[in-house]
């Protein structure tokens, strides 16, 4: 297919192909041309269907992005919140953990000792607290096999007996108005479920997810107490959130 790019649309397209993600700041700098010149860059590769733009740059465009394609991308931002958001985790509770690299980070900065009983539908999430010695569920199911995750009728059962104290659930975009939001039917239909059994919910998403949409939407600022996240969010979603009483936590350098 030709996709009619000229010389720098063609070699910002071939760094995002390699990098998994560009920002706009970095690509205005390495052109020396104007914002505009690069997000004029960035909606012509989207028009084309190749990327996805985000809050300051582009991603790949892919249905469901393989965990391990993911876990290269936004590391330390994703490091940061993992962290931020295991200090909320309180010894003797009762946790769900669902799958994406993000909410990997929280399972590997929960302390050993903290006496903690996780369920979790991830196959990644339940290797590093079977290391760590943690006492761990695996809600069974259909295997995603790009994501590791278990959904469908037999993971959504598992749950169905639990009681969570707190969730820690990833998203794939968030909006306004379309609040929390993933590619995938099966795993939003288990983030909801695992929502309705949590006297709290916790997302945990870095800020490339903010202004993205996707077809399935699970929750909506008001069903969620809080986003922990790397940095400032946009002022339509502050607002949005004020209105909801959803907390937004950036997480600390």
């Amino acid at each position: 297919m030709r996709l009619n790019l000229n010389e720098r649309q063609n070699e910002i397209w071939n760094t995002i192909q390699r990098e998994g993600e560009v920002k706009i700041g970095d690509l205005k700098d390495r052109y020396a041309v104007t914002d505009m010149t690069i997000r004029r860059d960035l909606e012509k590769l989207e028009s084309l269907g190749l990327v996805r733009r985000t809050f300051g740059g582009a991603i790949p465009v892919t249905l469901d992005v393989s965990l391990k394609e993911r876990d290269t991308v936004l590391t330390d931002e994703k490091i940061r919140i993992g962290r931020a958001a295991a200090e909320l985790v309180q010894p003797n509770q009762a946790i769900f953990i669902d799958g994406g690299t993000t909410t990997l980070q929280v399972a590997k900065h929960i302390r050993p000792d903290s006496s903690v009983t996780i369920v979790t539908n991830a196959l990644n999430v339940a290797a590093v607290l079977m290391d760590k010695g943690i006492h761990t569920i695996v809600a069974g199911g259909m295997l995603l096999e790009k994501t590791g995750s278990m959904v469908g009728p037999i993971a959504i059962e598992a749950l169905s007996t639990m009681a969570f104290d707190q969730a820690f659930l990833g998203a794939t975009g968030i909006t306004a108005q379309h609040g929390f939001s993933n590619s995938n039917s099966f795993e939003a239909e288990l983030k909801r479920h695992a929502m309705r059994r949590s006297g709290q919910v916790n997302i945990v998403s870095d800020a490339s997810k903010f202004g993205e949409r996707f077809l399935h939407s699970f929750a909506g600022f008001k069903d969620v107490h809080r986003i922990i996240t790397d940095r400032e969010a946009p002022s339509s979603i502050r607002a949005a959130a004020e209105d909801e009483g959803m907390q937004i936590v950036v997480a600390p350098e």
